[in-house]
């Protein structure tokens, strides 16, 4: 598997102590106090993050967002405003190493109940695909995007199997953060378990007869998916899905279209479509939408997670030849 270094991080400087739900412990209180109207109030870093606590917490949390719809989450930009609403919250819920600017904001925070995504299932090191396809000279330079020290993928969400260990550790945090409400965080936690195991069966099936296992994406996302149900992911740029590819990858990528009977090239909603559409035009192929499922607009191919994440199994099916 070819290894790339992905997104540059900021540093945690003088990060709270996590607990194995990463749930840092209340300085001598039973749990946070919530808001004026009674609600626990919830910060989340982007969409996948506040998805976990509406499912979970649905009435007893008012949930935020620091990424707004149609924003890059990568490339955030916390405004003063935001680092204050961060401050006041009673959880804070984010994965640390995708937005650099949120890692700082909420290192800076004080809030005492601090959720990271990223410790409640293990992240792994994503190449481009699951086969070598040759290591020609500036090809995989356009994937020197650090992220984390070990250069972890943090796009977890997008395998349905470990989103739904996060829920478990989100649920966990709630139940800690306002006991009065802990059954029903547990009962919503277990009924959005149910649900995303019911999906990864659905990706299972509907991805195990393919004529193709090969796509290629402008936005390299998708490794997590493609290695659960046994795709090969070939990104035009790295996790960074602003960076530009070089010549070299853009051929190589030609040469492995051909090869391994691509049709189609893969865009998303937030980024341009741009190189994609280069690529495709230089090699006859088709584009459609692959979402990562960064954030929800009015582009989306869906109203929410589940939603989105059936269009892109449609979306794959259709791309790799469905049996």
């Amino acid at each position: 598997m070819n290894v790339r270094r992905l997104i540059p991080t900021a540093a945690l400087a003088g990060a709270v102590a996590l607990a194995a739900t990463a749930l840092t412990a209340c300085s001598g209180a039973a749990g946070a106090t919530g808001g004026k109207d009674g609600k626990l109030d919830v910060m989340a870093s982007f969409y996948p993050m506040q998805f976990l606590a509406e499912q979970i917490g649905k009435e007893h949390v008012k949930v935020d967002t620091l990424t707004k719809p149609g924003v890059e989450p990568h490339d955030l930009e916390i405004t003063p405003k935001q680092t204050a609403q961060l401050g006041e919250a009673d959880v804070v819920l984010y994965l640390k190493t995708l937005q650099p600017a949120v890692d700082k904001a909420v290192a800076q925070s004080g809030v005492k109940n601090i959720v990271d995504a990223a410790t409640l299932t293990k992240l792994e090191v994503h190449g481009n695909s699951g086969h070598d396809h040759g290591t020609e000279e500036g090809a995989a330079d356009d994937h020197d995007h650090s992220h984390g020290e070990a250069g972890e993928d943090p796009h977890v969400w997008l395998d349905p199997v470990k989103y739904a260990e996060i829920a478990k550790g989100v649920g966990a945090a709630l139940e800690k953060s306002d006991p009065d409400h802990a059954a029903d965080y547990k009962k919503n936690t277990d009924e959005l378990v149910a649900k995303l195991g019911a999906l990864d069966t659905e990706f299972k099936d509907g991805l195990k007869n393919t004529a193709s296992k090969t796509f290629i994406t402008t936005h390299s996302a998708f490794g997590y998916l493609s290695e659960r149900y046994g795709l090969d992911q070939e990104g035009i740029s790295g996790v960074d899905p602003e960076s530009e590819p070089s010549p070299a990858r853009m051929k190589d990528l030609q040469a492995i279209a051909k090869k391994d009977n691509v049709s189609t090239v893969f865009f998303e909603t937030l980024a341009s479509d741009k190189t994609a559409k280069t690529l495709a035009t230089d090699t006859g192929l088709k584009t459609d939408v692959l979402d990562p499922l960064e954030g929800i607009t009015d582009k989306s191919q869906g109203a929410d997670y589940f939603e989105v994440m059936r269009s892109n199994l449609k979306n794959l099916q259709k791309a790799l030849g469905n049996k």
